[in-house]
């Protein structure tokens, strides 16, 4: 699933949110100039150019934010104001609708005709994202709903394992931001108004992981690289996690009460957002020059596609795996059949995160023996068990430093399945088997996920990389599936495309199902059976799918959307490079421009002599 960490941000998600660029027709494209991340801010004269003066507010504004919404900060690698946790009230909702007003109309005032094209995207990216943010404190209004935006784990948890200063000092920014979190859970509560079913629930599963974080603050502070804290200094600390934690608790049983509650009156809110909000929701988030309904309509044309694909290559394989078995009529079933034998083959339990593990090295020498792309080994993916505060949404997905600190680790989490009945096991290793496994690890790892971030963080375009796409970054892993078994990997083995097929299919149905369940009242009936018949995924696959669209909107149509973008827009550079196309280099070049929206990057490799940017030192 994801990338680059999205913290929740205290008043508002919308922070660390994308704004839509569809809604700059002139601009053909998202915008973004290309401040750097240590801009030199000359004193301005008649001489300096737009691009320049462009670049300076860009900035500013960039440097603003942080100081307003120190967990954005936290997210793209800046601490400076890591020690605060402003209370997420009214007063500060206030706040923080009247700076997105007033940088918007200081970007709207720009004249973007004067601009170079690459500051002329990121001023799109910009005005789009304070628009998000507007949208998302005055319509969209999720604090009000979604309990499970109140979490302090995450920015703690960054502070705790990224080296930005001796841990005595981390220690002692933990303590002041621990110190204000009792005020956070008041403020947070008091703004909720008819909270959702699922989302309370989300709350209140992950509040044993935010309690678990607290205790690692704790045993760091008893450990040797701590030493230095004064006894009185550790005493506060103690004190201040014991408080945090009975904030914590108390939040949570007051959630258990709504949740009790809204069981037994049968009004909480709906989780599903309707038509009217799902599109402006995708417009700012996807950034696609199509609507949502427009999208769902492409998918359904691509999901008949890959079934015929499915069907041919099941018919191929139906007598190595079924033998003598009478062939179903039904595609579902002849397709279903094929797949759920090939499924048998799995990893062990037990192996699981082992497994993938051992993959990524396998996939990086493929890569590099076939001269796909160009890899940073300084840059190393520790695959490791998924924090038990951030389970529950997804069970795979990498988290990737911010800009400012690329040479931080990248961690791919990997949820074990220690917990499960041997039966739900079974099935999710019957989901990811043998061949599964590997695309996972290709989307989500290499030369998925963590090898787009590791580009990303090199883009001379701070914009571009602090405000990505979230279409193209994981467009960007779905194409990436594709682009490695056209080079081969799998042997070409129709089992191998089977599997991708299944797999590519899960992208396109997620559009389908989120646009159903969110837009046309889709029943859960209806959803299982979308994904187990209609998509051959497993129960528990399933089942973890639904969950996920009651706690999330849009962004799983952000595969699909992306995935098509970009396989469009490498057929149209093979079409005009001819002979003189090369994989690599359209691969390192589409990825040279941070996470922009793929319509931007079209739009910037094909100007005249366009070449990759070259990342600043």
């Amino acid at each position: 699933m994801t990338h680059r960490p999205t913290l929740r941000a205290l008043a508002v998600a919308a922070l660390t949110t994308v704004g839509a660029w569809n809604a700059l027709p002139a601009l053909a494209a998202d915008p973004a100039a290309q401040p750097t991340r240590n801009v030199l801010r000359p004193e301005p004269d008649a001489s300096a150019t737009a691009d320049a003066r462009f670049q300076r507010l860009a900035n500013d504004y960039i440097e603003a934010l942080w100081r307003l919404d120190p967990d954005a900060a936290i997210a793209a690698g800046r601490y400076e104001y890591a020690d605060r946790l402003p209370a997420p009230d009214s007063a500060m909702r206030a706040r923080t609708l009247a700076f997105a007003s007033d940088w918007l109309r200081r970007f709207e005032a720009v004249d973007a005709a004067t601009l170079s094209a690459a500051s002329r995207t990121d001023l799109g990216q910009l005005l789009n994202k304070l628009r998000s943010d507007r949208f998302q404190l005055t319509e969209l209004r999720e604090y009000e709903w979604n309990p499970s935006f109140l979490n302090i784990a995450g920015p703690i948890d960054y502070i705790l394992a990224t080296d930005y200063a001796p841990l005595p000092a981390r220690l002692k920014t933990i303590s002041a931001r621990l110190a204000q979190v009792p005020a956070y859970y008041r403020a947070g509560a008091a703004l909720l108004k008819q909270p959702t079913l699922e989302h309370t629930q989300l709350a209140i599963d992950q509040a044993p992981g935010v309690l678990g974080v607290l205790d690692e603050v704790a045993k760091a502070a008893q450990g040797p690289d701590a030493a230095s804290l004064t006894a009185a200094e550790r005493q506060q600390l103690t004190a201040r996690i014991a408080a945090a934690k009975s904030a914590v608790n108390g939040y949570t049983a007051r959630l258990k009460q709504w949740l009790a509650e809204g069981k037994a009156s049968g009004k909480a809110r709906s989780f599903r957002l309707g038509q009217a909000l799902y599109e402006k929701k995708f417009g700012y988030d996807i950034q696609s020059t199509h609507s949502a309904e427009q999208m769902y309509q492409r998918a359904l044309q691509a999901r008949e596609a890959l079934l015929t694909q499915m069907s041919q290559l099941s018919d191929q394989l139906w007598t190595q795996t079924m033998g003598d078995a009478p062939k179903p009529e039904d595609r579902f079933a002849r397709i279903g059949a094929v797949i759920g034998k090939l499924s048998e083959r799995h990893v062990k339990r037990e192996d699981f995160v082992k497994e993938i593990r051992a993959q990524i090295p396998q996939l990086e020498r493929w890569i590099n023996d076939h001269d796909l792309l160009t890899q940073d080994a300084s840059k190393p993916l520790i695959v490791r068990e998924t924090p038990v505060y951030q389970r529950g949404v997804a069970g795979a997905g990498i988290e990737a430093p911010g800009p400012y600190r690329p040479q931080d680790r990248t961690y791919y989490n990997v949820t074990p399945l220690d917990d499960l009945t041997p039966e739900q096991a079974e099935s999710s290793l019957r989901e990811y088997n043998h061949w599964i496994l590997q695309i996972l690890n290709i989307h989500e790892a290499v030369p998925g996920h963590y090898t787009q971030l590791v580009y990303a963080n090199k883009s001379p375009s701070l914009v571009k990389t602090l405000f990505g796409n979230g279409a193209m970054v994981e467009g960007w892993a779905v194409f990436g599936e594709r682009m490695m078994l056209e080079s081969g990997y799998g042997g070409n083995a129709p089992e191998m495309w089977l599997m991708w097929g299944k797999w590519n299919l899960r992208s396109v149905t997620n559009t389908i199902l989120d646009y159903s369940v969110h837009v046309l009242g889709m029943t859960e009936a209806q959803a299982l059976d979308l994904l187990q018949r209609q998509a051959f995924q497993t129960e528990r696959e399933a089942r973890e799918k639904w969950r996920r669209v009651q706690l999330s909107s849009v962004q799983l149509t952000s595969y699909f959307s992306g995935y098509s973008d970009i396989m469009e827009l490498r057929e149209r550079r093979r079409q005009a490079l001819g002979k003189d196309f090369s994989v690599k280099a359209f691969n390192e070049q589409f990825l040279s421009y941070g996470s922009a929206p793929v319509s931007v990057i079209a739009e910037l490799m094909s100007q005249p002599a366009a070449a990759a940017p070259k990342a600043q030192p």
